[in-house]
C-alpha cells in the first residue's frame, strides 16, 4: 500500500499521478466537466488542509481521494435533483470534445474518454438513476470501491448499498446502450447518412436510422434544438429534412468532425441567419451506432454545457 508523506511537495505530485483517475470517477458520477473539475479541487484542498498526523494516518491515496471525490458528488447530484425539476427539456451530460484524428494526449480529460462507459449513450443511463443508485454502481462496479465505503459515503448500512448498485446495474443491462464500436465505422455510418440527407434520400435515411433510434436536444430553453425526446427513424427522418429546410445544406455541413465522450460527432459555430435561412446555434453533436446504424442522436446546444469545447 502506498504510504502518505507529509511533504507538501511530494502531497502534491502523488495527489497529481491520480487527477485524472479522479476527474474520471467524478465525471461519470456528475455528468458534468465543471462539477468534475470542481470536485477534484475539492478533495486535493482537503487533503491539503489535513494535519501531519492525519496524512499519515491515510494508507491507500487513491482509494481515499476516490472515497472523498465519491461523498463530494454525491452531495452535487442531491442538489442537482431540484435544478433538473426547473430545467427546459432533456437533460444531457455535458460534452467531453476532442480532436478526431490527432494523437491522444495526457490530458485528464483526454483519458477519460478513452474509457468506454464515459460515451454519451452509457452517461444518459446512468443519469436516470437515483443519485444513491448512481454512486453505488458507479464506485463499486467501475472502481471496485467496497461496499461498506459506499455505505459510509450513503449514509446507509452495507446491504443497502449492494442494494442501490443491484438496482442501478440492472438499469444500466435493461437499457443496453450499444458498445462502441471502431471509429472508422462510426465515420462509414455518420458519413453515409449525411450523404442521405444532402441528397434528399428520404428511404435512405430511414433505413440508417435504427427503427427506434432517438434524438435528443439540450437547450434548456437557450437556444433551437428539438423540444422533447424523438423516438422512431420516420419521425427523425422527417425532423432532419426539416432542418434542412430551415437551415440549409451550408450550415448543417459546415461543423468540423471531432471525437465526444470517445465517439464520433461534430461541432458547429454560431452561424448567422441568411436571408430565409435561420441562424443556428453553436453544438456539438454526438452519434451512437449499432450494426451498420444510427441508434441515437444527441445534440446539445445550451451554452452553459460549450465552456469547455476546444474548438
Amino acid at each position: 500500500m502506498e504510504v502518505v508523506t507529509v511533504s507538501d511537495d511530494v502531497l502534491a505530485e502523488q495527489f497529481a499521478q491520480h487527477r485524472s483517475h479522479l476527474i474520471g470517477v467524478a465525471y461519470r458520477l456528475t455528468g458534468s466537466v465543471s462539477d468534475a473539475e470542481d470536485a477534484v479541487q475539492e478533495a486535493w484542498l482537503r487533503l491539503s488542509g489535513m494535519d501531519d498526523e492525519r496524512r499519515a494516518g491515510i494508507r491507500d491515496l487513491r482509494a481515499w481521494l476516490t472515497t472523498v471525490v465519491g461523498r463530494i458528488c454525491l452531495d452535487r447530484l442531491r442538489s442537482a435533483t431540484a435544478q433538473r425539476e426547473r430545467y427546459v427539456g432533456p437533460w444531457l451530460p455535458e460534452p467531453i470534445v476532442t480532436p478526431f484524428g490527432t494523437k491522444v494526449s495526457d490530458d485528464p480529460l483526454d483519458t477519460v474518454v478513452r474509457e468506454d462507459e464515459v460515451r454519451m449513450a452509457a452517461m444518459v443511463v446512468l443519469d436516470e438513476l437515483t443519485p444513491e443508485q448512481r454512486v453505488a454502481f458507479v464506485l463499486h462496479d467501475a472502481f471496485s470501491v467496497p461496499f461498506a465505503e459506499i455505505g459510509e459515503i450513503l449514509g446507509v448500512p452495507e446491504s443497502t448499498a449492494r442494494q442501490h448498485a443491484s438496482r442501478g446495474r440492472r438499469a444500466a443491462a435493461q437499457a443496453d446502450p450499444p458498445s462502441r464500436i471502431p471509429l472508422a465505422e462510426q465515420r462509414a455510418i455518420v458519413e453515409k447518412l449525411m450523404g442521405a440527407i444532402i441528397a434528399g434520400d428520404v428511404p435512405g435515411v430511414v433505413k440508417l436510422l435504427h427503427p427506434d433510434a432517438v434524438l435528443l436536444g439540450d437547450s434548456n430553453g437557450k437556444a433551437r434544438t428539438a423540444r422533447r425526446r424523438m423516438v422512431g427513424a420516420e419521425k427523425i427522418a422527417r425532423f432532419l429534412f426539416g432542418l434542412l429546410e430551415a437551415y440549409g445544406t451550408d450550415r448543417l455541413t459546415g461543423g468540423e468532425l471531432t471525437l465526444v465522450n470517445g465517439d464520433l460527432g461534430m461541432v458547429m459555430p454560431d452561424m448567422p441567419a441568411d436571408g430565409a435561412r435561420w441562424a443556428l446555434s453553436r453544438r456539438a453533436v454526438a452519434f451512437a451506432a449499432r450494426d451498420g446504424q444510427v441508434t441515437a442522436i444527441y445534440d446539445v446546444v445550451n451554452p452553459d454545457k460549450l465552456t469547455h469545447l476546444r474548438f
